[in-house]
């Protein structure tokens, strides 16, 4: 057995007797290899729980031109969206694409490693990523050509949106129907070990205080929650929003996903949407519209058809202009948000009144 930690292709072929290249030609299903070898290779396979590189299968074969994607979570929907836009614009210029996932911090680093020290590519997305300095000086001694999406990387060209304005717009919607206390569900902003360095909630509940602040409401630090994301952990923070004694009437999601979930809480607390509770969320992806979820729309399958033309340009030794794409958002309204009730309006405006009101009562003792 090899030593604790990850099973290299040298331990299975040092365990199975034959050479690495023999491995990698079982591993790659070459014709060139006896049946009997090819059984024994694969049964230690099996027996270390070896898992292959598919990023250094692919590239090792040398294919002139190959591009990989760096996105984290895959399988999310807005990253799905992402990498159709961009996977229609490199077919089309005949690319061969890696798409390497990360979920930790720790597989970001390990195809980084990858992509600027041990396999060619003739250029690299990455996608709500961020690099640090050390990255991009790697990046750069390669000479690997690099443009980045959903995210801004100094001296990168790269395709992103206005998460503040995003924010800003979501919380104007809930405004402009007579909202006036306005829960706000995100992630968590933290350095911990899973983090890999999003912004984007902590930039949209930022957009949420300045609208708030521009319509003369005060910050309520008891109407925001913020947790990991997905729809359960938002669906636990929206649960606790509305058990407060005083509710909100609305709730900007800073996600779709994350508005699902404020959705089944709301249900759960059998509080009809949007009878009695409106739902904001923020990207538009596809199962919002299904939902009649109203939503903050950014063009996600435009941005990695963007990014990915870019990335071409660059490969053709076009200049790049401006370096920082900047895409418009758009506000959907559909049935998960409606005006205001007026015994509800009345409710809440006696209750945004009451500090102002004790002032005065303590002024007249």
């Amino acid at each position: 057995m090899p030593p604790s930690g990850r099973v290299t292709i040298a331990d299975v072929a040092a365990a199975s007797g034959v050479g690495v290249g023999t491995v990698s030609r079982v591993i790659n299903g070459a014709a060139n290899v006896r049946e009997s070898t090819r059984r024994t290779v694969l049964a230690v396979i099996k027996q270390l729980g070896y898992r292959p590189s598919y990023l250094a299968a692919s590239l090792s074969r040398g294919t002139p031109r190959t591009i990989a994607i760096l996105v984290p979570h895959l399988t999310t929907p807005s990253a799905v969206m992402r990498l159709a836009g961009a996977l229609t614009v490199l077919d089309e210029q005949g690319y061969d694409t890696v798409v390497c996932n990360v979920d930790t911090p720790g597989q970001c680093n390990h195809h980084l490693n990858a992509l600027t020290s041990r396999y060619r590519v003739d250029g690299v997305i990455v996608v709500s990523l961020r690099l640090s300095r050390q990255w991009l000086a790697s990046f750069r001694r390669a000479m690997v050509p690099l443009v980045a999406v959903d995210v801004a990387v100094a001296g990168v060209p790269h395709t992103v949106i206005d998460n503040v304005a995003g924010g800003r717009m979501a919380t104007e919607h809930l405004l402009s129907l007579g909202h006036r206390r306005i829960g706000f569900v995100g992630d968590t902003r933290s350095r911990g070990e899973g983090d890999l360095g999003s912004t984007s909630s902590h930039e949209r509940l930022h957009g949420y205080r300045r609208a708030l602040q521009q319509a003369g409401i005060g910050y309520d630090a008891s109407l925001v929650r913020r947790g990991p994301h997905g729809e359960a952990n938002a669906e636990a923070l929206a649960t606790k929003l509305l058990s407060l004694p005083d509710p909100p009437s609305a709730v900007f999601a800073a996600s779709d996903r994350q508005a699902m979930g404020v959705l089944v809480a709301a249900d759960r607390a059998a509080r009809p949407v949007p009878g009695e509770l409106s739902v904001m969320g923020f990207d538009d992806i596809e199962s919002a519209k299904l939902l009649g979820l109203s939503t903050v729309r950014q063009p996600l399958e435009d941005s990695g058809i963007e990014g990915a033309r870019r990335l071409c340009a660059l490969l053709r030794g076009e200049p790049i202009g401006p370096l920082c794409q900047r895409l418009p958002l758009e506000v959907v309204h559909r049935s998960t948000t409606a005006r205001l009730r007026r015994s509800d309006r009345r409710r809440q405006v006696l209750t945004s009144e009451m500090p102002r009101i004790r002032q005065v009562s303590a002024g007249r003792t």
